[in-house]
């Protein structure tokens, strides 16, 4: 390497490497809108979102607990205090994702572009410490929402969950929050956690490592099936909300049969209730 006539030759190769290689991106623009999905490949992007499908907060009926707890959290991170990581558990329909999604857009309401919302999908959640490192240090803050999850047999993705909810070095960022829905309190099958403690030497400590995953979100919001008062409720609200022309002994009767025939009553129920009614009254829904 002292031969001097060599040292032309490397400054090309060095050269043309660089030329090579892909520029950093440039860090992202959070004020370009209110809502971003993450996608990790083929390069690291944050999509924005310029609408974002949310329900207005007060149309959220049955879950008056759930939305009070959860929209007191959000606000105070909003204002730049103190709170805590966020898993919504519990029956399927019954407004998990929609509370999240109202939830942001109230508090931006209240306090002007202080929250940039970031989906997630289930299956990038390995990608998570990727993501925070690229939220880390930005003005604005952030809830990173990943909506449905839940683990499977084999499945170590939990373990870049557990590292930035509590683990790791370098912490959650301070302007992140995340916020999850599941249907499983402990997002694993309970066969899963049964299997485990059945065929383990010391079945605490089979499943503690798995089963600790929940223990790191700071405030559990359960969600519970709704009985036929509280369903009627939401379809009324609704029904208010956008005017339709329909008494309320007719609503009722139309609320009842569709549930009879969808075998459930949730608010997806009742959302889904009132869009086949309002389509049939000629009624246009804003987003529907």
């Amino acid at each position: 390497m002292s031969d001097p006539s060599l040292l032309p030759a490397l400054e090309r190769i060095a050269a043309a490497l660089e030329r090579l290689a892909p520029p950093a991106p440039p860090p992202p623009d959070l004020g370009a809108a209110d809502a971003f999905v993450w996608h990790p490949r083929p390069a690291p992007r944050l999509a924005p979102v310029r609408r974002v499908a949310a329900v207005p907060i007060e149309l959220l009926q049955g879950v008056d607990r759930q939305k009070a707890i959860l929209l007191e959290n959000t606000l105070r991170f909003a204002r730049g205090l103190p709170a805590n990581n966020v898993m919504l558990w519990g029956a399927r329909g019954m407004g998990k994702s929609s509370l999240v999604k109202a939830a942001h857009a109230a508090c931006n309401a209240e306090v002007p572009g202080s929250l940039a919302l970031i989906e997630i999908h289930r299956e990038d959640i390995r990608t998570l410490p990727e993501l925070l490192d690229i939220l880390r240090g930005q003005p604005r803050r952030c809830l990173v929402f990943c909506d449905d999850l839940s683990f499977e047999r084999e499945d170590t993705d939990y373990k870049a969950l557990k590292s930035v909810l509590e683990g790791g070095i370098e912490g959650r960022p301070p302007n992140v929050l995340f916020y999850a829905t599941s249907n499983r309190r402990h997002l694993m099958p309970r066969d899963m956690i049964e299997n485990e403690r059945s065929t383990a030497i010391n079945p605490a400590e089979a499943v503690e490592e798995k089963v600790s995953l929940s223990d790191r979100f700071g405030l559990w919001i359960g969600f519970h099936n709704c009985d036929q008062e509280t369903y009627f409720a939401m379809v009324e609200g609704y029904a208010r909300a956008f005017g339709l022309p329909i008494g309320a002994e007719e609503l009722r009767r139309a609320a009842n049969e569709w549930s009879v025939t969808r075998g459930a009553r949730s608010g997806r129920v009742a959302w889904q209730c009132i869009q086949d009614l309002a389509g049939r009254l000629g009624v246009p829904i804003p987003g529907a």
